[in-house]
């Protein structure tokens, strides 16, 4: 089936997206950017057209893929939804829980489906992984340990929305979310998180780092780490699931899958987008299994709306016990 995607911003994120719906049956029919050169740059690559008013982009597609900032994702929701629009927006759902929540029930109450973009379960080693734990090959999982450590986003500019956390939420929401969410997806829901960042400690640091225990009511114990402290263009991920019956282990260095590069176009001043060196980009693989999703062919998306919820609902725990000292139970997060 063919249907109509708009994509809304031109960023590292929304290039990412357009690029990837035109290697599906979608027609890529328009994107949106408040920023004028990047959306005539994607428009030149991608042949989609412009739109200036996001309203009218909305009208004219059946389904709308958010790439915005992150204060902007609930208001863009709502809107998709009370337009009857399918809507795939990027990690994370919301900056707050409680708008995230909202933006579950206004979707679900307009009959729309809303799927969360969380990158990390489609990357193949990742994936991987999580199978191999789901299929008992190293037992009983005790230990997690992740590790996420780039440079900050546009960390030349100190007018971006990333350097503002009412914006962003900082490092905790905006870049550890994604192995909050992993950590869930292999060792099951959280209870309690611990955590300590240097932005919670110092504001004008002009880096960041942090690390965060995860507690799982299943007694798996995940060890987070996040960093924004490398110089540009690293970015470095590894992994590590202990079970009562073996190890999975991908250090960072170590095999091409985990070695990161950077999109050739990124200036060292915007985002670090990882990738993975193979046949087919990650995020490629995201969008096609979410065309599937909305097509009716895959019934139970590999990430949902909830699944969102949760992470952001961990990550808003991790945030709060940087700021008190305090260990903060998940549950304390209310909707």
């Amino acid at each position: 089936m063919t249907f109509r995607v708009g994509v809304i911003g031109t960023g590292s994120m929304g290039t990412a997206h357009a690029a990837a719906w035109m290697r599906t049956p979608a027609k890529l029919a328009g994107i949106y950017s408040p920023d004028s050169a990047s959306l005539e740059r994607n428009a030149a690559q991608t042949g989609a057209a412009i739109y200036h008013d996001l309203d009218k982009l909305m009208d004219a597609v059946d389904v709308v893929d958010i790439c915005a900032p992150t204060h902007l994702h609930h208001e863009m929701i709502v809107k998709a939804a009370s337009k009857g629009k399918h809507i795939i927006c990027e990690k994370p759902l919301a900056r707050h829980v409680s708008d995230a929540q909202d933006a579950i029930d206004q979707c679900r109450a307009a009959g729309v489906m809303l799927l969360v973009a969380h990158v990390v379960r489609f990357f193949p080693e990742y994936a991987l992984a999580q199978q191999a734990v789901l299929a008992g090959e190293v037992g009983h999982v005790g230990v997690i340990r992740l590790s996420r450590c780039a440079y900050k986003p546009y960390r030349n500019d100190p007018t971006s929305w990333f350097h503002d956390r009412d914006k962003s939420g900082g490092i905790i929401i905006d870049l550890m979310i994604h192995d909050f969410d992993y950590a869930r997806w292999v060792g099951g829901d959280v209870e309690s998180v611990y955590a300590r960042s240097i932005g919670a400690r110092f504001d004008d640091a002009p880096i960041d780092h942090a690390l965060a225990i995860l507690t799982h009511k299943s007694g798996v114990l995940s060890h987070i780490e996040g960093g924004w402290s490398y110089p540009p263009p690293t970015f470095r991920t590894s992994f590590e699931i202990a079970g009562d019956r073996g190890l999975i282990e991908h250090p960072a260095e170590s095999s091409a899958p985990v070695r990161i590069h950077m999109a050739e176009t990124a200036p060292a001043s915007m985002v670090a987008v990882p990738r993975s060196p193979l046949d087919e980009d990650p995020y490629t693989t995201e969008i096609k299994h979410f065309y599937h999703v909305l097509n009716g062919d895959i019934t139970t998306p590999r990430v949902t709306a909830e699944d969102g919820l949760e992470a952001l609902r961990i990550a808003e725990a991790a945030a709060r016990s940087a700021r008190t000292g305090r260990a903060v139970k998940v549950s304390e997060v209310s909707s």
